[in-house]
């Protein structure tokens, strides 16, 4: 499966970040198809670079788009739609949270022993 996705590049806490066209199996940071544009979320504004007849190309030939990739190419109008939810931060802690709490109201407090 084809996928365009995001591919850090820059020192360490300085990202940006190319477009490229890759299988999904395939290490991020790896050899891909093609660089279909850079993005840049340090500047203000936001610098996003894309060969738009590129993208849409994969996207006739079958290639998907991650979450982030989608939204970026929504607000860039090349794709229309929904944007989709790119992060799951709130599901994780809640879920722990709860685990918790069962835990410590199934474990009854047992009378110390003399």
């Amino acid at each position: 499966m084809i996928i365009i996705r995001l591919s850090r590049v820059g020192k360490t806490k300085q990202p940006t970040y190319r477009m490229v066209v890759q299988d999904k199996r395939r290490d991020p940071w790896g050899k891909s198809f093609e660089i279909v544009g850079t993005y840049n979320p340090r500047t203000k504004p936001k610098t996003l670079k894309l060969n738009e007849a590129s993208i849409k190309a994969w996207l006739a030939k079958g290639a998907s788009c991650t979450a982030t990739v989608n939204n970026l190419l929504i607000d860039a109008k090349i794709i229309t739609g929904k944007k989709m939810q790119a992060t799951q931060h709130d599901k994780p802690a809640k879920d722990a949270a709860a685990k918790s709490e069962e835990k410590s109201e199934a474990a009854p407090a047992e009378a110390p022993k003399a």
